[in-house]
């Protein structure tokens, strides 16, 4: 369907961990509505968000116009190997595999980090001791698209290890998308429907690029520098924070980024997103 500036009218960005335990510092939240005023933070029901309150949260406004991008990857990659985990996991599309991660992680709070440390070396690099780092790069046909067209160097949800890995959250990630599943519309997996949330997958150096940011220097810690970001995606300045953490800096710019990017057809229609990549790889939204 056609994406029209009224579609939405709320815009919540979630900075995603996939840390042990039941209450995260790494999750932030932050959510504006239509106009210019900037994101505000979301507190969270204790002093930190846990996953299934984040879960909780989106099911409670699943009939709202509201757009909500995670900071993670949907799904493993199996367009190149012909399996999301080769030898194990017969799943064929990301719904099924999104289950097989759920159904074979015990891990509280919706974590799925025993379920990378109990296949290391063998799908998942967590140390030198699993061998040649190379051997796991494997990646997604969004992500191979986005490094071909310059856009910069992104990580596979099998490298588990270091500041910049996507693996921990990912997974845990995909047994959110499980219990989302058939109560929000999860994209590309689901079409764009006419009504209701929305949830996609985001990537937040795509925001702070559109910010100004150059690479390198995406993180955002301090008042003026959040405002400038800001102002570059049109929104009026933010009130002041107690803490200028990345993770709530990031929340907040892609916010704003998500609202001013919302209704170009070209994020919801990449010519590269086939029918079979909607089905079992999925897509970050922004890349076109």
């Amino acid at each position: 369907m056609a994406i029209g500036p009224e579609r939405f009218s709320r815009f919540a960005a979630i900075d995603w961990s996939g840390a042990k335990g039941s209450r995260h510092p790494g999750i932030a939240l932050a959510v504006c509505e239509s106009g210019d005023a900037a994101p505000v933070l979301v507190p969270p029901p204790g002093r930190h968000w846990s996953r299934a309150a984040i879960r909780d949260w989106i099911l409670d406004r699943a009939a709202e116009p509201l757009l909500i991008g995670f900071d993670m990857s949907f799904c493993a990659p199996i367009l190149d190997r012909g399996a999301y985990l080769p030898g194990e996991s017969e799943a064929t599309d990301a719904r099924a595999f999104w289950a097989y991660v759920d159904a074979h992680s015990p891990d509280e709070d919706l974590g799925a980090a025993s379920f990378l440390d109990s296949r290391r070396g063998r799908h998942f690099y967590l140390g030198a001791a699993d061998g040649p780092k190379a051997d796991f790069m494997h990646f997604r046909r969004c992500e191979q698209h986005f490094n071909a067209s310059g856009g910069g160097k992104v990580t596979t949800v099998y490298d588990a290890i270091g500041a910049a890995q996507v693996a921990k959250a990912s997974f845990a990630g995909m047994r959110l998308l499980h219990t989302l599943d058939g109560k929000v519309a999860i994209w590309p997996f689901d079409p764009l429907p006419p009504l209701g949330a929305v949830v996609v997958e985001i990537y937040t150096a795509i925001a702070a690029r559109a910010a100004g940011l150059r690479k390198g220097l995406s993180k955002l810690r301090d008042a003026a520098s959040l405002d400038a970001g800001l102002a570059a995606l049109g929104s009026q300045p933010h009130a002041p924070l107690a803490r200028y953490d990345d993770h709530s800096t990031d929340a907040i710019l892609t916010a704003a980024w998500l609202r001013a990017n919302a209704a170009r057809a070209e994020l919801w229609h990449p010519p590269a997103l086939t029918a079979e990549i909607a089905r079992t790889e999925g897509w970050t939204f922004g890349i076109a």
